[in-house]
Formats: C-alpha cells, structure tokens, sequence
C-alpha cells in the first residue's frame, strides 16, 4: 500500500481551525492502516516534511499526496500533476474544476452529491468526518439552560434571539476555545449552531458541520440550521429543530418549550455509530485498497471519457432540440 503524504498549509497559528483539526484527526486513521505523514507547504515546521524538500526525492510512484485545503486546490493540483494524488472535500462551492486523474474522498454525503455532478468522471468515495468516543452522555445535572458558540452563528442568532432568550432562562455564550468540549455538551440542556448566514458569506458550503452531533452525542437537544453537510444527519422534529424557523418569538417559544419538556429527541445509537473510529478505519481501509489499484492502473492507462464541457453541453443540446424538430416535422 503506498504512502500517504497529507498536505496543510500549516498546523498552528493562523493554519488552527476546524478544518485542520479534521484533516489531523484523519491522518490518526490513516496511520492505522498505512505509512502516513503531515507535509507542511505554506510554512516550514520543525519536526514535519515540508513539500519542496519532499519534492525533490525522484523517486514517488510509491506515494499519494492527499490535498484538502479549499482554497489552495487549485494551485496544488498544478504542482502536483506528475504524482498520485486525492483530494479530500470537506466544503463545496469553490471555484476550481479537477481532471479525472485526481480521485476525491468527500466528509459527506451532500458534498458528495456536489461532485459527483462536477466530476463525473472522477472516483468518489465518502469517508464521514470521526466522532470521538468522548463524546457520550454521561447523564448528568445540567446548569446551563441554552449553550451558543459565537464563531459561525448568524447575525440574527446573537443579536436578536440570544438577547430575547437571556431574559427567561440562562444563556452561555463560548468565544474562545473550548479545552474539554465534550464536559461542556454535558452540562448544557439546549445547543444551538446557526451556520448557514456564515457559508453563504464564504461562498462555499458547510462541509460537515460536526458541533451539532457532538452536542447530541452528549444529550443536548439541538436548535441547528441544515445547509450543507448537516443534512447528512440532522433530522427536523425527530432527531433535532430547526433554529431560525419563521420568527423570533416562534424560535423562543419551541425553545422554552423544550426546557419545561421531559421529552427528548437524539441521535440513535446506529447513527453515531456511522461516524465512530471503527467503521470510518474499516471504510478508509477499503477506500485506500481502491486508491492503490487505480494509480497502478493509470501508469499504464490515459483517461479517455469525455469531460462534460461547456461545448459539448451546448453540443448535446443542440442535438436535442434538433431531434426534438425531426420528431415533430418529420414523422
């Protein structure tokens, strides 16, 4: 099996966020079942591979560079053409188009979807992002009414609900990171996440959206939006709500509603069990023995499907419109 080089700008300073503590969490799999390193590419970091010195070595049929980071793809993809590589998606949306040659492993279903209409001719695999053990009910008391991270949240969710809520029940609102996330969702009653208005400002879509489940992993009752990849997992009057639903007063009234209420809506058990480390080791195992048998095929073997072009969408219109016109004039 040949090794996999992942590919981050960096892994600390203005490189931390959830994306990249995703993709690390990721090479934690891959070392499980193959040789797996971080390459560095924007900044040099001690103790890690950075690429150009990476790049030197001739000899790399042995290897697959795997890129994730939206917004570099593009420039990476170029660098990289004479190697093996993959990309991993998490969001949708960007910009760049990619050949045939490079295979795409999405973090969910619905980006998924996104390109397996862009890259038709690509192999497509969906590897869910991983959800740690940690984060289990524990059932117990719980202090704080309603729980809101501002990062991501809509204008709407801090300016106007959140002030609404604070004058009927307790609100805790985290701005900074949080070192034991799982305690946190243990102590919380209600979460909240409103991410749609942040995406729509990125231009690019939630990739996975992972707090939300987290949050019912830990028993809170979830007031979620569903754009992007939470509509993987997130099910409106069953497993969670919709927050943001019609007006303020309606979104305040379902959420004290839920407070006085003994019933609970949860992710089963099945569900979660999509996203634990045993089934994502057992699909990336399954994943990477297809990745290494199609690079031994394009050693010896071009791409020869046609791509889906502008031209040749217009093409295949025409031929429709015009056999359309033959039914009806000629027959």
């Amino acid at each position: 099996m040949r090794k996999l080089y992942f590919l981050v700008p960096g892994t600390d300073g203005k490189f931390a966020c959830g994306g990249l503590w995703a993709e690390l969490k990721t090479v934690n799999l891959a070392q499980q079942i193959c040789s797996a390193d971080i390459v560095t590419y924007r900044q040099r970091e001690k103790d890690k591979l950075f690429i150009d010195d990476l790049l030197k070595d001739k000899n790399l049929d042995d290897a697959i560079f795997v890129i994730s980071w939206g917004f570099h793809i593009a420039e990476l993809a170029a660098k990289l053409k004479p190697y093996n590589v993959v990309y991993h998606a998490h969001s949708a949306g960007y910009k760049f188009k990619l050949p045939a040659s490079i295979p795409i492993i999405t973090v969910s279903r619905n980006t998924m979807g996104y390109w397996g209409q862009k890259s038709p001719n690509s192999l497509i695999y969906y590897l869910p992002n991983q959800i740690s053990d940690a984060f289990k009910n524990l059932h117990l008391q719980r202090d704080i009414d309603v729980l809101v991270q501002s990062r991501k949240s809509s204008e709407y969710l801090i300016q106007e609900l959140i002030p609404a809520l604070k004058q009927h029940c307790q609100v805790y609102v985290v701005d900074s990171y949080v070192e034991d996330l799982p305690a946190l969702f243990n102590r919380a009653k209600i979460y909240l996440y409103d991410s749609a208005e942040y995406w729509a400002q990125q231009a690019v879509s939630e990739g996975f959206g992972l707090q939300p489940m987290e949050a019912l992993a830990c028993g809170c009752q979830v007031f979620s939006s569903v754009n992007g990849g939470l509509s993987d997992y997130l099910d409106p009057g069953f497993n969670c709500y919709k927050i943001a639903g019609y007006s303020q007063e309606y979104d305040l009234q379902r959420i004290l509603k839920v407070l006085k209420s003994s019933e609970t809506l949860a992710l089963s058990e099945d569900v979660l069990a999509e996203y634990r480390t045993e089934n994502i080791i057992q699909r990336f195992t399954v994943i990477l023995n297809d990745l290494n048998d199609f690079f031994d095929h394009k050693k010896h073997q071009p791409s020869n499907i046609k791509n889906f072009t502008r031209m040749r969408a217009t093409k295949l219109l025409a031929q429709r419109i015009l056999g359309k016109l033959k039914k009806r004039y000629f027959h």
